[in-house]
């Protein structure tokens, strides 16, 4: 296929190894790996984690869930607070699968309560530190009167405490990044302690790539729900938390004007291809890429000096070093690694692998 517009090239090899490498890390912990399917959103990548023996799944929404029902997948975790206008529609898929989703507060399971037809599995809710959503693992007065509700409830079976650590996407270092999954882990911990008594198949679910890929310490977890890690970005790389060998998507780019006077190079690509996160270069300034040139038939990864270093809709501006501007030319190709894999793949809607084959997702996020 010749790649005339922005296309995200997936390396299909290096996925796969980073799906193998999280299923023998859950498996040598013994904890249960329900992958979250945000990151790729497609049945066919899908495939490919089933191979590796997965058989439950983490989503974002219930459009995903759906979606990943249809195609065979019948064990599936909607990682959203219950969004209540959506309940009917919820019910309806808890009717053909094994369904669990997230509540934080009463009105989201008294809408629950008063709607749901099917056996569905409830987690509550936890914040332990990202500050997005969920209780603070200490308000334990509003858990026990979400338990006690729930108990009335012959259709609803709690699950357990469920938490993402999302707040090590903001760590400083790999030092941490272990000390927030510790302090996540203490207070998962104390919840366990509080209410298995009661309630001794709950389960602690924990999951964010950053933890799952370099921690090893998960005492008191039963499962992990990392998403990520299937194509890692450059986000990632920066916290220390994958090499640059381990991304496996690249944004290919036909540059369309060089300006030398500016040490300036315009792609075809912008905020509409790779999103509009950001990390901070050497410099100081956002970076939204690195760069990757050929030259001799050779890929070479330019420094950091060469970035991505501005997007408007369809546009995208590389800083270049004066050294490196004879790499460009318009009518070629450059590869950009993102920034954040997610939003970039959930912006493209499908992948060309380095085999040569086209890769859709699902037809709506």
């Amino acid at each position: 296929m010749e790649i005339v517009r922005p296309t995200l090239l997936l390396d299909k090899n290096i996925a796969l190894r980073n799906i193998e490498n999280m299923v023998s890390k859950a498996r040598d912990l013994h904890l249960n790996f329900r992958p979250h399917f945000k990151t790729h959103q497609s049945a066919e990548i899908g495939e490919w984690f089933r191979a590796a023996g997965v058989n439950c799944i983490t989503v974002s929404s219930f459009t995903m869930a759906s979606y990943f029902a249809d195609n065979g997948w019948d064990d599936i975790t909607i990682a959203l607070s219950i969004n209540i206008p959506e309940i009917p529609e919820i019910n309806e898929l808890a009717g053909r699968i094994k369904l669990n989703v997230l509540i934080e507060n009463q009105e989201g399971l008294e809408a629950l309560q008063n709607q749901i037809t099917w056996h569905t599995g409830v987690f509550i809710k936890i914040d332990t530190g990202y500050n997005r959503t969920g209780i603070e693992a200490n308000r334990t007065p509003l858990i026990d009167q979400l338990l006690a509700n729930i108990q009335k409830s012959p259709l609803l079976q709690f699950k357990g405490f469920l938490s993402h650590t999302g707040h090590t996407y903001q760590a400083n270092s790999t030092h941490d990044i272990f000390s927030r999954h510790f302090d996540a882990l203490l207070k998962m911990k104390a919840l366990r302690t509080r209410y298995q008594n009661e309630w001794p198949d709950l389960m602690i679910s924990l999951g964010d790539t950053p933890s799952c890929s370099i921690c090893d310490k998960f005492d008191g977890v039963d499962e992990i729900r990392p998403g990520n890690f299937v194509f890692y970005d450059l986000m990632q790389y920066k916290l220390g938390v994958c090499k640059l060998t381990d991304i496996a998507v690249r944004m290919v780019c036909p540059v369309i004007a060089v300006h030398p006077s500016r040490n300036e190079v315009v792609i075809y690509g912008g905020a509409v291809h790779f999103g509009k996160d950001s990390i901070i270069n050497i410099d100081g300034k956002p970076l939204f890429g690195r760069i990757i040139v050929n030259a001799d038939d050779k890929k070479i990864l330019l420094d950091e000096k060469n970035y991505l270093h501005a997007l408007s809709q369809e546009h995208g501006i590389l800083k270049i070093s004066p050294r490196d501007l004879n790499y460009f030319k318009p009518g070629i190709l450059v590869e950009i690694i993102p920034v954040h894999s997610c939003l970039t793949a959930n912006l493209m809607k499908e992948y060309l692998t380095t085999e040569g084959d086209v890769i859709r997702m699902m037809p709506f996020a």
